[in-house]
C-alpha cells in the first residue's frame, strides 16, 4: 500500500472518484447514499468544493486508478466559512492499511492551510474502526442523531464528531 499516492482531485480524476463512491454506496454500511449519483453530479460536487474554497483529495494506486476520497465542503453562508464538513471512502482492499489515515490527515492539513477552523462529520456508530481513526485524529464527540436513518428496516445512529483547530 505504500505506492499510493494522495493527490488534489483534478477532471481527469472525476470518473475513478465517482466509480469509488459508486462501490462504497452499494455496500449500504459506510456512507449515506445507496449508489453513486450520476457522473456530471459528481463532477459538479467535485468542482463547487473546490470553487468554494475546500478539499478534495483523492488515493490513487501506481497505475493512477482512484482507490478512495476525502473531501472537506467549506461551509457556504456567512458566519459558517470557517468550518466544513468531511465526507471520506475508500475501496474494500484498500481498508487497513493506512491509507484512510493518509488521506483525512492531508485532507486536514489542507483544510487548515486554507483557513479553515473546524471540520464537522457524521459517522455511523457501527463503524467503530472510523469512530477510532477520527478520535485518533483529533476529533471528538458532539452528540448522536438517533435513528438517523433507517434501511431495509434497521435504524441507524449517527454519531457528531468535530476537529477545532
Amino acid at each position: 500500500m505504500h505506492d499510493i499516492r494522495i493527490i488534489e482531485t483534478t477532471d481527469a480524476h472525476i470518473e475513478g472518484f465517482h466509480r469509488c463512491v459508486g462501490v462504497v454506496a452499494r455496500e449500504r454500511r459506510y456512507i449515506g447514499l445507496v449508489d453513486a449519483p450520476p457522473l456530471q453530479a459528481s463532477r459538479a460536487f467535485v468542482r463547487s468544493v473546490a470553487a468554494g474554497g475546500g478539499v478534495h483529495l483523492v488515493a490513487v494506486d501506481a497505475v493512477g486508478d482512484v482507490v478512495g476520497w476525502c473531501d472537506i465542503a467549506r461551509f457556504p453562508l456567512e458566519g459558517f466559512q470557517h468550518a466544513g464538513r468531511l465526507g471520506m471512502g475508500l475501496l474494500p482492499h484498500h481498508r487497513g492499511h493506512g491509507v484512510g489515515r493518509r488521506l483525512a490527515q492531508a485532507a486536514i492539513d489542507a483544510a487548515r492551510e486554507r483557513g479553515m477552523e473546524r471540520i464537522e462529520l457524521e459517522v455511523f456508530s457501527t463503524n467503530v474502526r472510523a469512530i477510532r481513526l477520527y478520535e485518533q485524529l483529533g476529533f471528538a464527540h458532539e452528540g448522536v442523531r438517533r435513528q438517523a436513518r433507517k434501511l431495509d428496516g434497521t435504524y441507524e445512529d449517527n454519531v457528531l464528531m468535530a476537529l477545532i483547530f
